[in-house]
């Protein structure tokens, strides 16, 4: 079954899916819990159209979206806590504002042939290059859980309770929309823009599901997901069909198993 790892650009696909499967679980508790989860599905699209404009002006992919969507994370944050708008209405507003740009953007240069790949991922656009940014990705966001594991505790359950304590919970917020800014820019590569928003909010709903703790969330939730990529990759290779769907309806079947469990003993125990 793991011959298909012979191949450089699985081999590529394997570690860029795995970190970032891991990296968004890992956020997506955060998120999730902040009642915040569809940052991921906003700043998606906000990359879409970053990189509709940069292949229409034919500069390098993440040069472009990287910086565009960290300012989109900002944005959005400033948003949502300064003007009328709640978090869902601010996400809506950038996502399909940044979408349909992007939509025209490619229609006018004539990339109609890469909306494909853009909307819903393609493993063989992975390079080199997203791979060591991954691994740089993946160690920047466990070293931050693990020094600020506390701070980031308390700003996710009580940011007043936090702010009274010395942290400041618009320094950490921030850190965490920068990060998943940055997990999603890369992970669209192999998730596309309309399915990278599932490895942040499925781990995290699944785990929840069984765990108590917030420790054990996140934990469950970044097992929860890398397993959910490896062998939705696995499967869709012998299939022959696209990663990014096969990964979301392994992350889909394993909340509904997990609901189910939590059920049976809600019910029993």
């Amino acid at each position: 079954m793991f011959e298909i790892f012979t191949y450089d650009f699985m081999i590529r696909a394997l570690i860029v899916g795995t970190l970032v499967s891991l990296c968004a679980a890992l956020l997506g508790v955060i998120l999730v819990l902040k009642r915040y989860s569809m940052i991921g599905d906003g700043l998606s699209h906000v990359g879409f159209g970053a990189l509709a404009i940069a292949a229409a002006a034919n500069l390098a992919e993440l040069q472009v979206a990287v910086p565009i969507v960290l300012i989109a994370a900002f944005f959005l944050l400033r948003l949502s806590k300064k003007s009328g708008l709640n978090g869902d209405a601010a996400i809506a507003v950038i996502s399909t504002t940044a979408l349909a740009i992007g939509v025209i953007v490619a229609g006018v240069a004539g990339l109609n042939t890469d909306l494909n790949s853009y909307l819903f991922g393609s493993i063989l656009a992975t390079t080199n290059a997203d791979a060591v940014m991954c691994v740089v990705l993946a160690i920047v966001v466990i070293v931050v859980f693990l020094v600020f594991y506390n701070k980031i505790f308390s700003v996710t359950f009580d940011e007043s309770f936090a702010a009274a304590t010395g942290a400041r919970p618009a320094v950490y917020n921030m850190i965490i929309a920068v990060l998943t800014a940055l997990t999603i820019v890369i992970g669209m590569k192999i998730m596309g823009t309309l399915l990278i928003s599932a490895l942040i909010i499925f781990p995290a709903l699944s785990a929840m599901r069984l765990c108590k703790s917030f420790k054990s969330v996140i934990i469950v939730s970044g097992i929860l997901s890398v397993f959910c990529f490896i062998f939705g990759l696995i499967l869709s290779y012998y299939l022959d069909i696209a990663t990014g769907p096969t990964v979301v309806l392994f992350n889909c079947a394993v909340l509904i198993i997990f609901y189910v469990i939590s059920r049976i003993r809600m019910k029993f125990l």
